[in-house]
């Protein structure tokens, strides 16, 4: 049950609006009648935050894992261009 809550509705009644977040999901307040903010619970944003995988785990699994790629850069400073 996701509610919509008025700024002033959600500030007098803010462990009614925590509650529902945990049992029910995202709770977004609103502030002149215009979306300010969802409140969500700690288990929701900690899944939303953590990485399924790690980030070197990421770069282990990649497909381009063992290809040479020559990165040298022409070091030369002058370079002729037209214009």
């Amino acid at each position: 049950m996701i509610h919509y809550w008025p700024l002033q509705d959600a500030k007098a009644r803010l462990s009614e609006l925590v509650k529902k977040a945990q049992k029910y999901g995202p709770q977004y307040i609103s502030v002149y009648g215009d979306p300010a903010v969802v409140v969500i619970s700690q288990k929701e944003y900690q899944s939303l935050t953590t990485p399924a995988i790690s980030l070197v785990d990421f770069f282990r699994q990649s497909p381009l894992v063992g290809l040479h790629l020559d990165l040298s850069r022409d070091k030369s400073l002058n370079r002729d261009i037209e214009l």
